[in-house]
């Protein structure tokens, strides 16, 4: 083992009989691994969340929505089989499926909720949307052409304090016009099933209804809103989209999920970027302790450097020396803040619901952000880009520390020893 590892090594270690100014350059030590653990671990358990949101978001929202929809220019298709056929000749489109989607009112009791009523296909709906994975009660088959059932979202049902079985008011706002008013059509619905998305947009403001229902109430005719296509891969939504614009021949136009949830994936990757730079700055400040630690070891150390020097080390030798603690110093927090985030982004599930029931506060409110439990996924790719930018950072910081003592002069050091 070369000699500057051995003396690098011998400075880093703290020492039981260290006193004064020794022991107080091991406390920043200390304070500087800590400093870099924290900021490593803090860096992992955000990242990890944030990615986590983002797929479980994509997820819970494609789970109801759909990857691509083609929609009427007037808000309605007459023909839409032939749409619906032109869209399943492009190679990437899996599935297909015609819906109407309208607004209307619920009524139940003494309670009254607005909602976006959707009429579908049972069986084609399934292979666009994964409401048969979400039902809590009742099913999706339930749904009956002229039976008049409906599918709730569970925080919908549980608004009107509805259960499985009871009968509802639906109220479409296109009304009738009399010569004595304008009277609004007005039906009743029986609630065959109850949905659970996870999500709660749609959990609490979306009733399903069979299309042929929702043609007959909405006076639709053998018309549609539109219709949802499923594809093979998500990700190239907007490429199938400018290919489908020149297939479909109704007028009608295209669009995907990446532009009508645009805002939700835009304002988690910009609070994913800002909060990656906010905590890189716990890393830098870890950084200037390890600065400070090292120009205190080299003031400390001058009589030893120069000792160094005077029995042949060279400048570089002893620049190795002050760079190697720093980077023990670094590559310990390191180490512990990678272990200890890695451990806290997997086990998010349990210390969330721990924190809460020991706080008494409520951490994770779904009503603000539309998923039920904190979701985390950690990135083999992240936690790399992370370590690598805080040991990049951690050598950066003993340059200047390390080139100072390369600068000691042996003769002014001994001088007074």
């Amino acid at each position: 083992m070369r000699y500057e590892v051995l003396v690098g090594l011998r400075y880093t270690r703290s020492r039981k009989r260290a006193q004064g100014r020794n022991r107080f350059i091991s406390f920043i030590s200390l304070v500087s691994m800590i400093g870099t653990g924290l900021g490593v671990a803090a860096l992992i358990v955000v990242l990890s969340v944030m990615n986590g949101f983002q797929e479980e978001l994509r997820t819970r929202i494609l789970g109801v929505a759909s990857h691509v929809q083609v929609v009427g220019y007037e808000g309605e298709i007459e023909d839409w089989p032939q749409v619906a056929d032109e869209a399943m000749r492009h190679p990437d489109v899996l599935a297909s499926a015609p819906y109407v989607q309208e607004q209307g009112m619920l009524a139940f009791d003494q309670e009254v909720r607005g909602t976006m009523v959707r009429g579908v296909l049972p069986a084609e709906e399934d292979g666009v949307a994964d409401f048969s994975q979400y039902m809590r009660a009742g099913s999706l088959q339930a749904l009956e052409a002229g039976r008049f059932g409906v599918v709730l979202g569970r925080d919908l049902a549980f608004a009107l304090r509805a259960e499985l079985g009871d009968k509802i008011t639906l109220i479409a706002p296109q009304g009738l016009v009399t010569p004595a008013a304008v009277m609004p059509r007005v039906r009743q619905f029986e609630i065959v099933g109850i949905f659970d998305a996870g999500m709660y947009e749609y959990d609490s403001g979306l009733a399903l209804i069979h299309m042929r229902d929702a043609q007959a109430l909405y006076r639709l005719g053998e018309g549609v809103s539109g219709v949802r296509l499923k594809l093979d891969d998500l990700f190239a939504a907007p490429r199938v989209v400018r290919e489908l614009a020149s297939m479909i021949s109704a007028p009608a136009y295209v669009t995907d999920w990446t532009r009508s949830h645009a805002n939700f994936f835009r304002a988690v990757q910009l609070e994913k970027t800002m909060m990656t730079i906010i905590l890189f700055l716990i890393v830098a400040v870890a950084a200037f302790n390890i600065v400070s630690t090292l120009v205190m070891a080299v003031q400390e150390k001058n009589a030893d450097i120069a000792i160094l020097r005077t029995l042949g080390a060279s400048p570089r030798s002893i620049m190795s020396i002050f760079v190697l603690q720093g980077a023990i110093i670094g590559v310990v927090g390191l180490v512990g803040g990678t272990l200890g985030g890695l451990l806290l982004a997997t086990n998010l599930d349990i210390v969330i619901p721990w924190l809460e029931t020991v706080t008494g506060a409520t951490l994770w409110n779904k009503e603000i952000y539309y998923i039920k439990e904190l979701p985390s996924k950690v990135l083999p790719a992240d936690v790399l880009t992370i370590v690598s930018l805080s040991f990049v950072l951690t050598l950066v910081a003993t340059l200047y520390p390390s080139w100072r003592a390369s600068r000691v002069n042996p003769a002014e050091a001994l001088r007074y020893e």
